[in-house]
């Protein structure tokens, strides 16, 4: 029998389990396949282990719904608030490491920031922009949102140049002048998600990048709800990147599984 709690990020849901013990005898990959799926499952866009880190407060080692792993910023928004929830960590100012090293994180009143990588380098092609924020982001603006971000999102996540890992893919729509609104297909889901933390930071660098703004907060709006993003820019770059917004926990239950 395995413990879980469901927890979920402007709709970006996650299946969390405290592995602080190292009891967890499964092979993760086969066990996060089974279980992030929505028929047959428990259904979220991911699973989350929180383990003992011997450079943070805890580790957050995360696996999307096909078993590949790489940063996810609304699961490690929601892993911090399951974290604080099972007495891993006890600060105000958190400490986490992912698979892209240590990052900080803070309560701001009900919502969960967390500070990003730096972003060094942003490739444009045309009007597109290619940005790596933990994972690959590919960042399209769409004014008319006359792009069917599924069709559009397999068609850029399979292309030749992003092979063989592939790549996330963003719409973005301009909604004021500091206010975005963002469609993102994910890959390693390959669907369609409510929100994604790592789309949503790309996407609003991307915006300050075309749009010469040098620092503040860009609002931005998903399916799921709305995540802001602090920054401020620095030579070739942006640094300083804080990602905001609501973590809230959905229930709770016990697995009884036979993967080994």
């Amino acid at each position: 029998m395995i413990n879980f709690s469901k927890y979920q990020g402007t709709g970006n849901d996650f299946i969390l389990i405290d592995n602080r013990s190292g009891n967890f005898i499964h092979k993760k990959i086969d066990f996060a396949r089974k279980w992030c799926d929505r028929r047959f499952g428990i259904g979220s866009d991911g699973l989350i282990f929180i383990e003992d880190s011997a450079h943070a407060d805890f580790k957050v080692d995360f696996y999307n719904p096909d078993g590949s792993q790489s940063f996810c910023g609304n699961g490690s928004r929601c892993a911090v608030r399951f974290a604080i929830r099972i007495g891993a960590t006890l600060k105000s100012e958190i400490s986490f490491e992912a698979i892209d090293g240590v990052h900080s994180a803070k309560l701001i009143d009900k919502d969960i920031s967390i500070l990003m990588k730096d972003v060094v380098e942003l490739k444009s092609a045309e009007a597109d922009y290619f940005i790596h924020t933990g994972s690959p982001h590919y960042i399209s603006f769409d004014e008319n949102e006359e792009k069917n971000i599924i069709e559009f999102g397999r068609k850029i996540r399979y292309a030749d140049e992003y092979k063989p890992g592939g790549t996330n893919v963003n719409l973005v729509k301009t909604i004021s002048g500091n206010h975005i609104k963002v469609k993102t297909y994910e890959r390693g889901v390959e669907d369609e998600t409510f929100s994604c933390g790592t789309g949503v930071t790309a996407c609003a660098l991307a915006y300050a990048e075309k749009n010469r703004i040098k620092e503040g907060t860009v609002i931005t709006d998903v399916r799921g709800g709305r995540l802001n993003v602090k920054f401020e820019s620095y030579a070739n770059g942006y640094r300083n990147i804080w990602l905001t917004g609501p973590a809230e926990y959905v229930f709770e239950g016990i697995i009884h599984d036979s993967v080994k």
